[in-house]
């Protein structure tokens, strides 16, 4: 390996980068499972365990709106927006529209509902509001987390996005909400604005909407997006697999095609068990 600075170099690299990406795995594990923990504490004083969904979504809708005194922020633009332990306990962030439903959608997820975020969009595509849709009965009924509502009809049925279209269904529900704005309309709407990425958000958009037009569908994206623990678990995870199969394909190509010699990740652990547990001599 001597003879090629240039593979050496490259397999200095990748295992650098393979340790790098482990511990940063490793961290978002530790992370993930706290933020989980502190979570499902907060939900389980908040919301009755065996509460139907509805009553569950009303418990945190309650809890939002009359719930305890809450910290003030000197500065709330500089708190991280999707930190659960930010929304929940900030006055603030418990008022805007992105921030409320990061809070709603945490407390949600530890309640065992089956939640997700819904960005309303201008006609150029911008986010104008953003709301929560929760699956109750097989239906994704819409929550509004900064108005502390759930949308219902005239008769109280609850009520989808599909529902809301229609401008005399969604007037009649707002009637039912003090002060809310008569734009925030589901003409438009996502769950996933890839616009935001520089430069080619809006092209890979349009391919995966000529691939697959149910994509946002296909997965729940929310989580992912929301919550900064589980968003550095994940990519992380991914990351350590690219270099870990890059090592691999270094380390065959090192094996079988420049004939190298090496001492292999087991042979190197094995080494190291037998040099801790021997006994000294």
């Amino acid at each position: 390996m001597r003879n090629r600075p240039l593979f050496r170099a490259a397999w200095a690299a990748t295992n650098l980068l393979v340790a790098a990406s482990l511990a940063a795995l490793l961290y978002g594990a530790g992370w993930e499972y706290s933020t989980r923990r502190y979570l499902k504490g907060f939900a389980d004083a908040v919301v009755p365990v065996n509460a139907p969904p509805e009553q569950k979504i009303e418990a945190i809708l309650e809890w939002m709106h009359n719930g305890p005194r809450r910290a003030a922020a000197a500065n709330p633009d500089a708190l991280d927006t999707r930190d659960p332990q930010n929304t929940l306990n900030y006055r603030q962030l418990l008022n805007f529209c992105g921030s409320a439903t990061n809070a709603f959608i945490n407390i949600a997820l530890s309640s065992d509902l089956q939640v997700r975020r819904l960005l309303l969009l201008t006609p150029n595509r911008t986010t104008k509001h953003v709301v929560a849709e929760v699956l109750v009965e097989g239906r994704w009924v819409v929550v509004d987390p900064a108005f502390h509502a759930l949308f219902r009809d005239a008769h109280g049925r609850t009520l989808t996005r599909q529902d809301l279209r229609v401008p005399a269904v969604l007037a009649q529900a707002a009637q039912r909400i003090p002060n809310y704005p008569t734009e925030y309309t589901y003409e438009n709407f996502a769950q996933v604005r890839l616009e935001r990425v520089p430069i080619a958000g809006a092209a890979i958009h349009k391919a995966l909407d000529s691939l697959d037009p149910s994509w946002e569908e296909a997965f729940n994206w929310s989580l992912l997006l929301e919550r900064e623990s589980y968003t550095l678990l994940m990519s992380s995870l991914v990351i350590f697999c690219f270099f870990l199969v890059l090592r691999l394909i270094l380390a065959w190509y090192g094996d079988h095609k420049l004939g190298f010699s090496r001492v292999r990740l087991r042979e190197q652990l094995a080494r190291a068990g037998m040099a801790l547990l021997s006994s000294p001599r």
